[in-house]
């Protein structure tokens, strides 16, 4: 048997021992306590792009506005999905999800940026999903594998993340050349 290894015995006994830990482990190597609040971070990036895609397609409008806006409904959907795979692993670690409307925005890192046109929308979305993507790769090379569930659940958002972006630059992409500027 490999030098790693726990014995099997000690494994029984420190899971009887710490049974109100629920699946928290000794073998749990990152901060708890950072994890969550990272955590309610992505909670309230994922809630604001929800808000931020509903507005969008609630308010699209113009010849091109039925494709964009059905894309915009499936990604709020998609976001508040995350939301509630992050609110749900918070509750894991034995925290709480912070839903706190009042402390939203403050704690997303991407902005609630209304958008004026269907360009604008597209590129606040752009920018909204550059910025989670960002923060997400950084967030999973930061837990590594001292949280290797937490990890694979930011790198699963993370595929759908870039999906999103890839997404709107596409449509961005379709209304011409002067809808994308690094401006």
């Amino acid at each position: 048997m490999p030098d790693f290894l726990t014995d099997v015995q000690t494994l029984r006994d420190n899971a009887r021992r710490h049974i109100a830990d629920g699946p928290i482990t000794d073998a749990y190597g990152a901060d708890r306590e950072r994890v969550i609040s990272v955590l309610n971070e992505v909670l309230a990036t994922e809630l604001v792009c929800v808000l931020r895609y509903k507005r969008h397609y609630y308010m699209a409008e113009g010849m091109s506005s039925g494709p964009v806006a059905a894309e915009f409904l499936q990604h709020a959907n998609e976001e508040q999905g995350h939301a509630d795979m992050v609110a749900g692993r918070i509750v894991q670690l034995r925290g709480e999800p912070d839903f706190n409307p009042a402390t939203l925005v403050e704690r997303s890192h991407a902005e609630y940026v209304a958008g004026t046109s269907l360009t604008d929308m597209l590129r606040e979305d752009l920018v909204a999903e550059r910025v989670a993507i960002a923060s997400y790769q950084e967030i999973a090379r930061w837990l590594g594998e001292d949280d290797p569930t937490t990890r694979r659940m930011i790198e699963e958002i993370l595929a759908v993340e870039e999906e999103h972006a890839d997404d709107l630059l596409g449509f961005l992409t379709e209304m011409g050349t002067g809808a994308i500027s690094d401006g």
